[in-house]
């Protein structure tokens, strides 16, 4: 792995695989069990997100943010860089909560773990890709909502996909991005969750 600047961000640096890492033969693979390195790369949502904090500073700056399914910590570090007071991690692979924490330090920035089963209070929810399948918005999806009505403002990034549950949302912004390391860029958006639907 090694530090590279993201295309639509260069001042953000994450580590990033070559093709001595092996990662894209693990990926071609299908004889393992593990958990696929989803944190080597920036997905479209939150990459619609990183560009959204960084057109919008204001957004985030002061407030204390959770970032939701962290990944990468790509969307965590520029709340950082846009001025949060502090940034809270949930995610759940514990590669990436070292990967997260490398990409924090490369950037000089801090994001704290958040490993209690109670959700902390915040000012603000940021969840980048977090509906890539109905299993997971059925788990996710309640968990946001509940935050949201809790009274944290509760961003979504997704690049429009099947099952992203766009009758709970409004959209907020719209960027051309790219997804998990590709070249060609990706419709995304940056969505509103509605805290008022069951």
């Amino acid at each position: 792995m090694t530090l590279q600047p993201l295309p639509f961000r260069p001042e953000i640096r994450l580590y990033a695989p070559t093709p001595q890492s092996g990662l894209n033969a693990w990926l071609a693979s299908e004889n393992h069990d593990a958990v696929p390195p989803y944190w080597a790369y920036a997905w479209a949502g939150g990459a619609a997100l990183v560009l959204y904090l960084q057109d919008r500073p204001g957004a985030v700056a002061g407030k204390t943010i959770l970032d939701f399914g962290a990944g990468s910590g790509v969307v965590g570090i520029a709340a950082m860089r846009a001025g949060a007071r502090a940034v809270w991690s949930i995610e759940p692979d514990p590669v990436a909560r070292v990967a997260l924490q490398l990409n924090a330090e490369a950037n000089g920035v801090t994001l704290e773990p958040w490993t209690s089963s109670d959700l902390p209070a915040t000012d603000m929810v940021l969840a980048g890709d977090v509906f890539y399948s109905p299993q997971v918005v059925a788990e996710t999806l309640p968990v946001l909502t509940r935050l949201a009505r809790a009274g944290a403002n509760v961003l979504v990034g997704d690049p429009f996909r099947r099952d992203l549950p766009i009758e709970h949302l409004d959209p907020v912004a719209e960027y051309a991005v790219s997804d998990m390391g590709g070249s060609t860029p990706v419709r995304s958006g940056v969505f509103a969750l509605r805290p008022d639907r069951p």
